[in-house]
């Protein structure tokens, strides 16, 4: 048997103390120490020594560290990781701006450490069913991608605004869905809850292989939804990433005698089957990923990289509000320009 992994939190809020929860109960990890400069006030470190700095942590000798703390820290943090030699999985989004998120990739790869984003809509049972169908060609030809993501203001997000918390969600599910990239995005912006950043957004964009890509996000509907629709020509796939439900849609494929509807050269309704599938937690899923990535057993997480494209395809979404332009990607690689 190999010994376990020694591994670190450093953020015990919302979403930290999830992490420390998870990684408490996780197979072949024990989790040494927690850094959070506010203590532990609320227990959720569930006795794991609470340290100041990071420093202290990578006294432990940590294999690997999950950075979850706020957003413009986690470059910072994230390359004094890499500086050390230490794996990390990092929250969404990667970094508050392009420039930071290159850096880091940069420092990962340059010294073949594993490092993740943890988008953790990759994990969530529906949309992982969902992209094992569009691999396997059930809806033959893609034709669009519609997501919905809205709700209440969470009163947690303070340094970034919807588009940076949220969307970015949809973008990496959007392309790591497909395995497509974003060749053109276009967007609008409002404020409306006293902030200043952006608690509304809509967005449609095109991929690599033509399919239309639409995006509605906001923290200002009473309604939570959670919701990413994928047509093509033999049907729709809904997934409902609340409840993690997975619902099928099918073109008819029997003839009718009715001579009206038959003039009509569109689809029509066909069978409905709502799939039954294993509904694990999926930031669970996303720790034994990352977990098997550190012991070079799987690849299966979403890469620095990724969550590179992701922070450019959201920034230029940004950019598109303000200026009023469709922002091009020349290529998979580069800084997109305004046109």
């Amino acid at each position: 048997m190999t010994a376990a992994l020694k591994a670190g939190l450093i953020g015990l809020g919302s979403m930290g103390r999830h992490h420390a929860r998870v990684l408490m109960a996780l197979e072949g990890v024990d989790l040494v120490g927690v850094v959070d400069p506010m203590g532990d006030k609320n227990g959720w470190a569930q006795g794991a020594p609470v340290l100041r700095d990071v420093e202290e942590l990578l006294d432990l000798g940590v294999d690997y560290a999950v950075v979850a703390c706020p957003t413009g820290l986690h470059e910072e943090i994230g390359l004094r990781l890499a500086d050390a030699g230490v794996c990390v999985l990092i929250e969404k989004p990667l970094a508050d701006s392009v420039e930071g998120a290159l850096r880091l990739v940069h420092a990962f790869e340059s010294r073949g450490l594993v490092a993740g984003v943890g988008h953790i809509e990759r994990c969530n049972p529906a949309l992982r069913s969902l992209r094992d169908r569009l691999r396997e060609g059930e809806l033959g030809d893609l034709y669009q991608i519609v997501t919905r993501r809205q709700g209440p203001f969470p009163h947690r997000i303070a340094d970034v605004g919807v588009v940076k918390d949220l969307a970015t969600h949809d973008i990496d599910l959007t392309a790591w869905m497909t395995g497509r990239s974003y060749v053109s995005i276009a967007a609008h912006t409002v404020s409306k809850s006293g902030r200043p950043y952006e608690d509304m957004v809509s967005a449609v964009g095109r991929l690599s292989d033509g399919t239309m890509v639409n995006h509605l996000v906001n923290w200002l509907s009473p309604l939570k939804e959670r919701f990413t629709s994928v047509t093509g020509e033999r049907g729709c796939l809904i997934a409902d990433t609340l409840t993690a439900d997975l619902t099928f849609y099918s073109n008819a494929s029997v003839a009718t005698e009715w001579e009206a509807l038959r003039a009509f050269r569109g689809v029509s309704e066909g069978d409905m089957i709502r799939y039954a599938i294993p509904k694990r937690e999926p930031l669970l899923v996303e720790h034994e990923l990352f977990r098997d990535a550190v012991q070079g057993l799987s690849a299966d997480i979403c890469t620095l990289r990724q969550g590179l494209r992701t922070v450019e395809v959201a920034a230029s979404l940004l950019d598109s509000a303000r200026t009023g332009r469709t922002v091009v990607f020349e290529r998979e690689e580069t800084i997109p320009r305004g046109v």
